[in-house]
């Protein structure tokens, strides 16, 4: 399928790697925004995506801090143009158990996770409203409508996101300007390896064990690979998907049980 998107800008979050990486791989003929913290690693993108033939400039933009949001916006558009595209994406948070969470750790997480990803939100819509097209795709985790064991930080906050994300795309259906959720289910990154150790820790076992263990409850009877992941993003920011909004979008290998 030909996206129809090659005069756009799309802006990634935490592209320096994982699934940000992979979206931002995936954004074909797009000029991509890699955004995060970390440089370094968003210069391994960028140099991934033009070794691809494909246009991509790294900008520094943390999630943990709204308030240089707007400089940043600036710098994209002075160098790339207005920004059509936004990917939401952040990191995830430490695992931990629902009970004796420090406030503080919730307040810092949900700033980074959910009240950060709707701020910026809000500051590029002008963008979209100004030409009547936009695509606002949010990334978010499995624990957003099956919650995971030890995961409550992420369970809680994400689920926050999808309530946001349908109530967003309501408001901004009729202005040509799209909100979608996608959630992954257990695709072979970094992240997802530093979990299954912290679970084989917890259950005295081998990450080995645990991935087995992992692999056998999920019907493709593998880890997604995180350019399965790009793609599905890829096609939610096309402009065939024009008449898709509010929606979820698993990427999970038909891993998780419930049908909505």
């Amino acid at each position: 399928m030909h996206l129809a998107i090659e005069d756009k800008v799309a802006l990634v979050c935490g592209a320096g790697s994982g699934l940000g990486r992979a979206i931002a791989l995936a954004a074909e003929g797009v000029t991509v925004a890699v955004t995060s913290r970390t440089p370094g690693k968003l210069e391994e993108t960028v140099a991934l995506i033009t070794g691809q033939g494909g246009r991509a400039q790294a900008f520094a933009l943390d999630l943990s801090l709204p308030d240089t949001f707007d400089t940043a916006l600036s710098g994209i558009r002075q160098a790339l143009g207005p920004i059509g595209i936004l990917v939401n994406n952040s990191g995830g948070p430490p695992p931990s158990r629902a009970e004796g969470v420090a406030a503080e750790v919730w307040q810092a997480q949900f700033t980074a996770m959910v009240s950060a990803l709707i701020q910026l939100t809000d500051k590029v819509l002008p963008d979209m409203r100004a030409v009547g097209w936009g695509r606002i795709i949010t990334s978010t985790s499995s624990g957003a409508v099956a919650p995971l064991a030890n995961l409550a930080i992420s369970n809680t906050l994400r689920m926050a996101l999808l309530g946001w994300s349908k109530t967003l795309a309501s408001e901004v259906a009729a202005q040509g300007i799209t909100a979608n959720i996608i959630i992954p289910g257990r695709i072979a990154t970094d992240r997802v390896g530093q979990l299954d150790a912290a679970k084989a820790q917890r259950e005295n076992s081998t990450p080995e064990a645990g991935q087995a263990q992992s692999k056998a409850s999920i019907p493709a009877g593998r880890y997604g690979k995180p350019e399965e992941y790009g793609a599905a993003a890829a096609f939610l920011a096309s402009r065939q998907t024009s008449y898709i909004t509010g929606s979820v979008l698993r990427v999970d290998g038909g891993l998780i049980p419930s049908i909505f």
